[in-house]
């Protein structure tokens, strides 16, 4: 977990320091009073903590003697050590918080484990140094409650298809808790859905039956269609049975326009479509050299 920084010794801090230490050495020994030295080192060990810098993303409190003084920085300013003293820097840009919930059931009761990310700012450092005492460790432990109670107020199958609706719920939830302390959440995006290897498999099988049973429906759906193109067909020949013979021979002929192929004619199809001249004819053109 993330921690807070304080204000570290900077660098500018360390150069007036060690320029005191260097002039007092100089003028001590010019003038032989070692005296110089030592006030030239209290004076470098004065600046050494009361000059400090913020980074143009950082906000710090200032307190006197316990007593909140205001905000300082970015920048250069100074303290007066032992009476003055600061709070931990607060950084202004947008942070990211890795949060999970493990095991947890879901509507249906559903183990899974769930891993998102939290996007979030500190809009004011003022409340976020005074109102919570650790407003990180605050923030990453509300927003793991808040995942834990969206999952078991979801199913599993609204979880993996609807993650953008589940990341704008907790974000509208941590919103409205971390507010009051100057923290805003702008999103939060669910990044992994884990589910136990068995129940896993159980739900593959489970999609591969629907997929088959879906098969056999169409399948079926296209048998019923073709039987009902078939009434229709069978009532047309009915009502023209030339029609039927024409479509008789023709599908004849498209069986034996074939070299060396052989098809075999029920004798009452011949009866009835008076074939018989016409494939007497045929076998004897077939004859000829």
């Amino acid at each position: 977990m993330a921690k807070m920084e304080t204000a570290p010794i900077n660098r500018v801090a360390v150069t007036a320091f060690a320029v005191c230490i260097i002039t007092g050495v100089i003028v001590s020994t010019i003038v032989h009073q070692p005296a110089l030295l030592i006030s030239g080192g209290m004076v470098g060990l004065y600046l050494l903590f009361a000059i400090k810098v913020v980074q143009q993303w950082e906000k710090v409190a200032l307190f006197r003697l316990g007593r909140y003084v205001g905000l300082r920085g970015p920048g250069l300013f100074h303290i007066v050590p032992v009476l003055e003293t600061l709070s931990p820097y607060v950084d202004q840009r947008v942070r990211v918080a890795s949060v999970s919930a493990e095991s947890t059931l879901t509507r249906d009761t559903v183990p899974v484990n769930v891993d998102a990310i939290v996007f979030w700012l500190v809009w004011n450092a003022e409340k976020a140094i005074l109102e919570v005492e650790n407003f990180l460790e605050a923030i990453t432990l509300s927003a793991q409650t808040a995942l834990r109670e969206s999952i078991g107020r979801h199913e599993l199958a609204q979880m993996i298809t609807e993650r953008e609706v589940m990341g704008r719920e907790l974000q509208r939830i941590l919103d409205e808790k971390t507010n009051p302390w100057g923290i805003t959440v702008q999103s939060v995006e669910i990044r992994d859905v884990r589910i136990p290897e068995a129940l896993e498999d159980a739900m593959s099988r489970q999609a591969q039956a629907e997929r088959e049973r879906q098969a056999r429906i169409i399948l079926g759906q296209a048998e019923t269609e073709i039987a009902d193109k078939f009434v229709q067909a069978a009532a047309a020949y009915t009502e023209n049975p030339v029609a039927l013979h024409l479509r008789a021979m023709n599908m004849l002929y498209e069986a034996i326009k074939e070299k060396g192929s052989m098809v075999i004619v029920p004798s009452s199809a011949v009866e009835t479509m008076g074939l018989g001249g016409t494939l007497a004819t045929a076998s004897l053109g077939r004859a000829k050299p």
